[in-house]
């Protein structure tokens, strides 16, 4: 016997959760058609339940228990939520452009490419879904120990991103206009190191000279590589080059005097010098070519 058309859907919903859930992704009833959660807000809880000890919200409610999750789903045919950072993952939303963007902004698909370009990198190949609009979803697993928050516009025009605090929609699910489908089964990648880098809390410059000073630095070499980095990543397109070059050779006369080691310098710059917009290989080469230089013309400490 043909079961109903809305029993289907019910069932297909719910095997899109499960399936989502042996992922090791946390999961959560969203409105039928729509993307906004199904459950009740602060105002209206009852205290009963998972919030019997005070009201939880969708990313505390967010679940892979297989009974929670068809116990959920046995009352509508909800879409599938996400919570992203307690399923330990970072997705890249390319959104398409839209009605209003003036003539030539770019999709996020095309905003990835030139970025990755820029960086001397492919794209990466993860898990991916298509969504209603015709955008697409590229799942990373988060860097271990890592707490990345979401972010709008931060890589490139029409790309946003979703970890701690966010959720995205998940394969299966409908919208009115359209549907969520998975074009790339593959595992989720782990998050590029480039891209961390890129989306790592940014510091004010008065927080990068209060940060730590690196492990041997005196007082004044960790106040040059706090300043030095935050002039790097604050240049402009036309300076960078010659910024990242400047700050490379002062603060390469700290490492013959054991001031500053090599790879604090390195690593710094280099991060600094990618979220200028520089790419890596150029950061790389520019570095090393600068800080050579630097301790040639700069001696060590006499002992």
């Amino acid at each position: 016997m043909t079961q109903p058309a809305p029993i289907r859907r019910e069932r297909s919903y719910l095997a899109a959760a499960l399936t989502a859930a042996e992922r090791g992704w946390h999961v959560f009833p969203l409105r039928p058609y729509d993307k906004r959660p199904a459950l009740h807000g602060e105002t209206a809880c009852p205290a009963t339940g998972d919030c019997a000890g005070g009201h939880r919200k969708w990313e505390q409610r967010a679940t892979t228990d297989p009974d929670r999750i068809r116990a959920a789903w046995s009352t509508g045919a909800f879409n599938v939520g996400i919570a992203t950072g307690p399923s330990g993952l970072v997705v890249v939303d390319l959104d398409p452009v839209k009605a209003k963007d003036p003539k030539g902004t770019p999709d996020g698909v095309t905003s990835l490419q030139a970025l990755c370009e820029r960086a001397g990198h492919a794209v990466p190949s993860t898990y991916r879904v298509r969504t209603a609009s015709g955008g697409h979803h590229l799942y990373f697993t988060a860097p271990d120990g890592a707490r990345l928050g979401n972010s709008a516009g931060r890589l490139g025009k029409h790309i946003d991103t979703r970890a701690h605090g966010g959720y995205v929609v998940g394969a299966r699910s409908t919208l009115p206009h359209g549907a969520y489908e998975v074009v790339d089964p593959a595992d989720p990648a782990p998050l590029p190191e480039w891209l961390y880098t890129l989306l790592a809390p940014r510091k004010s410059a008065q927080g990068l000279m209060s940060a730590p000073a690196p492990v041997r630095a005196s007082r004044y070499a960790a106040a040059a590589l706090k300043a030095e980095t935050a002039a790097v990543a604050g240049a402009g397109e036309g300076v960078r080059n010659w910024t990242l070059v400047r700050a490379a050779r002062a603060l390469g006369r700290f490492i013959p005097s054991g001031d500053l080691a090599r790879h604090e310098v390195e690593q710094a710059l280099n991060s600094a010098g990618l979220r200028a917009g520089l790419r890596e290989h150029e950061c790389r080469a520019t570095v090393a070519s600068a800080l050579n230089w630097s301790i040639a013309n700069n001696p060590g400490r006499p002992a």
